[in-house]
C-alpha cells in the first residue's frame, strides 16, 4: 500500500496504476475507520481494480470548532487497518494541501441540503461538496463508494455530481451494524459506558416502527418512534422524518413515495447519532 500525502503525486500514482483501464473506485472517510468503513473497502475491492481510501478530517463540513477538534483521529490504525485490507493507496494530506487557499464556493443543493441536517448544521452540506468535490478531481475515481449511515449525504452527493458535471458512479452501500443492532460510527467511542448501553434502543424503535406502516400514517408514526425514544433515559430525538428516498421531501401518505425511509438524529447523552430505516 502507498501512503501518499501530496496531490501531485496521487494524481501520479493513480495515472501509473489506472495504465491497461483499469477501474478505480475511492472510499472516502475522515479516519477513524471501523468495520463500516471497511466493509466499503471490501465493496469496492469486489467492484474496482484499485481501491483509494481517504482519511482527511475535513474542516470545512464543522460548523462547530469544538466537534471538528475532537473528532476522533487514528491515523497509525487506520494505516494498518487499510494495509491488511489490501488498498492500494492511502491518502492523508494535510488541510493546507487540500486548501493551499480558502474554499469559496457554495453549491446550490436545493431540498435536500435544505431538511433534517441541512438546517441544523449550517455550512456542514456545502463543506461535504468542497471536499468531496475535490477528492474527485484529484482522483477522477469511477466508482466513489458512501455509507447509508449517512442517507442524506449520499442524495447530497449526487446533487453536487448535476452541479459540477464530474463523472463518477456512486455506490451506496447497507449500514453496518454493531451485534446489538447500533449503527457503527467513529462518535460511538465518544459514548460514555452508560449511553452505550442504551444507544442500541434507537434502532430497535425504529425496527418495531416497520410493523405499524400498515396500521399508522407516516406522520403517527414519527410521533410514536419519538415519544417511545424520548422516554428512554439518557435519549434525545433531535428530529425523525419519513421522507421520499430521492427527492427527501417528508411524505404524509406511504402511497407518496416508493421509497420511503426514516432518518433520524438522537442525542445519546453529550454525543449526536444518525440513522436510517428503509419501510
Amino acid at each position: 500500500m502507498q501512503r501518499i500525502e501530496r496531490i501531485s503525486d496521487l494524481r501520479e500514482a493513480v495515472k501509473i496504476l489506472r495504465e491497461g483501464g483499469k477501474q478505480v473506485g475511492l472510499v472516502p472517510t475522515m479516519g477513524a475507520l471501523h468495520e463500516g468503513h471497511l466493509s466499503l473497502v471490501n465493496t469496492a475491492k469486489s467492484n474496482c481494480d484499485i481501491v483509494l481510501v481517504s482519511t482527511f478530517v475535513n474542516p470545512t463540513q464543522f460548523n462547530d470548532p469544538h466537534d471538528y477538534e475532537t473528532y476522533p483521529r487514528t491515523p497509525k490504525e487506520d494505516a494498518e487497518l487499510l494495509r491488511s485490507a489490501g488498498v492500494d493507496i492511502l491518502f492523508a494530506p494535510s488541510e493546507e494541501e487540500v486548501y493551499p487557499e480558502p474554499d469559496t464556493r457554495q453549491f446550490d443543493l436545493g431540498n435536500v441540503g435544505a431538511v433534517m441536517e441541512g438546517p441544523r448544521r449550517p455550512g456542514h452540506f456545502n463543506g461535504v461538496c468542497q471536499i468531496v468535490s475535490k477528492l474527485f478531481d484529484f482522483v477522477e475515481p469511477d466508482l466513489a463508494f458512501f455509507g447509508e449511515k449517512d442517507f442524506q449525504q449520499i442524495a447530497v452527493i449526487r446533487r453536487m455530481l448535476e452541479i459540477t458535471g464530474q463523472n463518477v458512479k456512486i455506490f451506496p452501500c447497507p449500514i453496518v451494524r454493531e451485534a446489538d443492532g447500533l449503527a457503527k460510527s467513529s462518535r460511538n467511542l465518544l459514548l460514555k459506558p452508560e449511553w452505550r448501553a442504551i444507544a442500541p434502543t434507537i434502532h430497535k424503535v425504529m425496527i418495531e416502527s416497520l410493523t405499524w406502516k400498515g396500521i399508522l400514517s407516516p406522520q403517527a408514526t414519527r410521533n410514536k418512534v419519538i415519544e417511545m425514544l424520548n422516554a428512554t433515559e439518557y435519549l434525545r430525538v433531535e428530529y425523525y422524518d419519513i421522507v421520499d428516498g430521492r427527492t427527501l421531501k417528508s411524505i404524509s401518505t406511504w402511497a407518496e413515495s416508493k421509497e420511503p425511509v426514516g432518518c433520524i438524529t438522537v442525542y445519546c447523552g453529550d454525543i449526536r447519532l444518525i440513522d436510517n430505516i428503509h419501510y
